[in-house]
């Protein structure tokens, strides 16, 4: 048995039911035996991954309370952690008997994503139940599943009910040894920041801090909670949402490093809706998921489409992943006029892109009547449209509209109705209230009632996306970043972009689309650009979204030379393939991702300081050809050269700091 960093003496031997027990004693520090601290009861045996280099140790402290322990490659990244729920005042953390423990049993799922970093997944685990009684009779099933990259376990009360049970706090913590890093980002209080629409999760990431620091606020710290001990890493998110449970995250404070799973402050919930987890039995908790291993485990890990619910759309032919031009990103409220998004129609036909953004205050400045006439002029282009809307009632103080239109179904299908007659293919919705139970039932709402009318969304101003592009495949993206926009806002942000950009693929972006509108090659009006061009023609490669929503503009696409101009093209938004190839979070990453039969492989450099590295490309066909786009002799100018691979795929690439490179590839071996 190994808990909490401890050794374990046996005491007593294998009874029925292959519980081992024993007593759990300090080692000796500076020659002193310190007393025994703990008992515990390890319960059939670990819980192990296919791949045999995951364990999970389920224990009873003190025959009452529930923990677990998690090893990888016999090295504990998870300390005695606990387990449990305070539902209707009864705290399932303690008091509680281990009343039987199933057969592992293996788990397999197939399934096909229409967009995002892998299409076809099949997910392979191992999975156990383990049915505790509260010594008031109640019972609590605990299930926990270990696959190759990771752990998922989450809280199901069985039997039925229609009487409400309410969740007041969860107990669930994630205890990570001493010494350990963490690379989070705060959370931010409700209804505070722009026009009080946090929480938003556009905050910039700590990064690289001992773990137990607190949070800036007591909001507590945002998923994906990227984790380094020892040199193993972990990745802490949650998926499988329901609308059943709120958006969780973890508390403000985490004595030694000790991290609780935290519910969302009062406010965050949709008007008069619940805030807390509410519901009748039976009912299941979302999962609380671990991805553990090296970083290319973590960055290729799909855990939480994994466990998310499977697709609730049997018609998904007119779901059409693509790419979009938007006029927002550079020009801001004042491109929204008839005029201009027709030449943002004409620059997206002429770049080969599905679609066209038209952003805020479009039913004042063009109008319904127009915005149909606008809708059949980019049909004619071969161009769909998506329109803006805020979704907020009361629960910020925004004007942008139109506004407060789709707060109930009637609203909704009164709504949607009329775009689906004019032809529009999407909405943006942005403003959202929080992670509350009830907001998170909003947003399921509004995919239903959208995918009902065939249009797809994205939000903006956003919790995060759970797993829900697998449920609901018309969900093509969320913001739930700080990103390009904010460089745009004020030069600090435009100082801390490459070091942000090269974080995002090892945290926000490894589960879930992130609508960070990438790709500025030119001058900015504003701010002072700190990235090279190269850097920003990466990051359509490296940032993974259903709809990517690029932010130069036509203008800024004729400055740059044609072979740019032509890769920019090429570039999709759905992959069938990725492999992490190199990096560390805030300082480089280098990602390959294939469409078809060619392969893009895109690195940024996140620091000042100019990179050489070498990079193992193998995985390609001997001899691969392809072409590669690097940092020219300014920060505006790129460089550009033919590259054949040899035998051992080894190739150098040099970046300037902040810099960048894209490679592209024929053939798939």
């Amino acid at each position: 048995c190994r808990t909490n960093g401890f050794r374990t003496i046996y005491l007593g031997q294998k009874n029925k039911g292959s519980m081992n027990y024993c007593r759990k004693f300090y080692l000796p520090i500076l020659g002193v035996l310190l007393p025994a601290m703990l008992s515990c009861t390890s319960h059939s045996g670990p819980l192990v991954s296919p791949n045999g280099k995951i364990e999970v140790h389920f224990e009873m402290q003190d025959d009452t309370r529930p923990v677990y322990v998690i090893s990888y490659r016999d090295s504990v990244v998870l300390e005695s952690s606990r387990l449990g729920v305070v539902n209707n005042s009864i705290d399932f953390s303690r008091n509680m008997s281990l009343e039987s423990v199933s057969v592992p049993k293996g788990i397999e799922d197939s399934y096909t994503l229409l967009h995002g970093k892998q299409s076809e997944i099949t997910y392979r685990a191992t999975e156990k139940t383990f049915r505790l009684r509260h010594q008031s009779g109640k019972v609590l099933e605990i299930i926990f599943r270990v696959s190759n990259d990771g752990v998922a376990f989450r809280y199901h009360f069985p039997g039925k009910s229609e009487q409400k049970h309410h969740i007041s706090e969860e107990e669930t913590t994630f205890n990570l040894p001493g010494g350990s890093r963490a690379w989070l980002e705060p959370l931010a209080n409700v209804n505070t920041g722009f026009a009080q629409t946090n929480p938003s999760y556009e905050e910039y990431y700590k990064q690289n801090i001992p773990v137990g620091m607190p949070a800036p606020d007591s909001a507590g710290w945002a998923y994906p909670a990227l984790f380094k001990t020892g040199t193993n890493w972990l990745l802490i998110f949650e998926a499988g949402m329901n609308g059943h449970y709120p958006g969780t995250r973890l508390q403000q404070q985490a004595p030694k490093g000790n991290y609780q799973v935290g519910f969302p402050q009062p406010g965050e919930q949709f008007p008069d809706g619940a805030l807390y987890p509410q519901s009748k039995l039976s009912w299941s908790s979302p999962w609380r998921i671990i991805a553990i291993g090296s970083l290319e485990t973590i960055t290729e890990s799909t855990l939480a489409t994994d466990l998310a619910r499977p697709a609730v759309l049997s018609d998904t032919s007119w779901i059409n992943p693509g790419r979009a031009s938007w006029s927002w990103a550079k020009l801001k409220d004042a491109s929204i006029t008839y005029e201009v998004q027709k030449r943002f129609i004409d620059y997206a036909a002429e770049m080969g892109w599905e679609y066209t953004l038209v952003d805020v205050n479009w039913n004042t400045t063009i109008g319904y009547e127009r915005i149909a006439k606008l809708a059949d002029y980019a049909a004619s282009k071969g161009v769909g449209l998506f329109l803006w809307y805020n979704s907020s009632g009361s629960w910020n103080k925004t004007t942008y509209h139109p506004k407060s239109r789709l707060l109930t179904h009637e609203d909704r299908v009164e709504e949607f109705s009329k775009l689906q007659k004019m032809g529009i293919k999407g909405i943006k919705v942005d403003f959202f209230g929080g992670d509350g139970q009830s907001m998170i039932q909003y947003y399921l709402d509004i995919f239903k009632d959208a995918a009902d009318y065939h249009l797809m969304v994205n939000t903006h101003g956003t919790t995060l996306p759970r797993g829900w592009h697998r449920t609901w495949p018309n969900l093509m993206t969320m913001e739930s970043v700080k990103g390009f926009e904010y460089i745009t806002f004020e030069q600090a942000n435009a100082d801390k972009a490459a070091n942000h950009n090269t974080l995002l693929p090892f945290t926000r972006n490894v589960f879930s689309p992130m609508d960070y509108t990438p790709m500025s090659l030119t001058e900015l009006n504003n701010t002072e650009r700190k990235t090279t061009s190269t850097h920003e023609l990466a990051l359509p490669v490296l940032f993974t979204s259903g709809i990517q929503h690029y932010a130069e503009t036509a203008r800024g696409m004729e400055k740059v030379p044609d072979y740019v101009k032509s890769f920019v093209k090429r570039i999709p938004v759905s992959w069938d393939e990725m492999g992490f190839v190199d990096g560390y979070p805030g300082k480089l990453v280098v990602i390959a991702r294939r469409k078809g039969e060619h392969w893009f492989v895109a690195g940024i450099n996140g620091e000042k300081n100019p990179k050489k590295i070498t990079l193992d490309l193998s995985f390609l066909p001997d001899n691969a050809r392809g072409i590669m786009i690097g940092d020219g002799k300014t920060k505006f100018s790129f460089s550009h050269r033919n590259v054949t691979l040899s035998s051992s795929g080894m190739v150098e690439v040099s970046m300037k700091g902040n810099g960048g490179f894209v490679m592209l590839f024929n053939g798939n071996k």
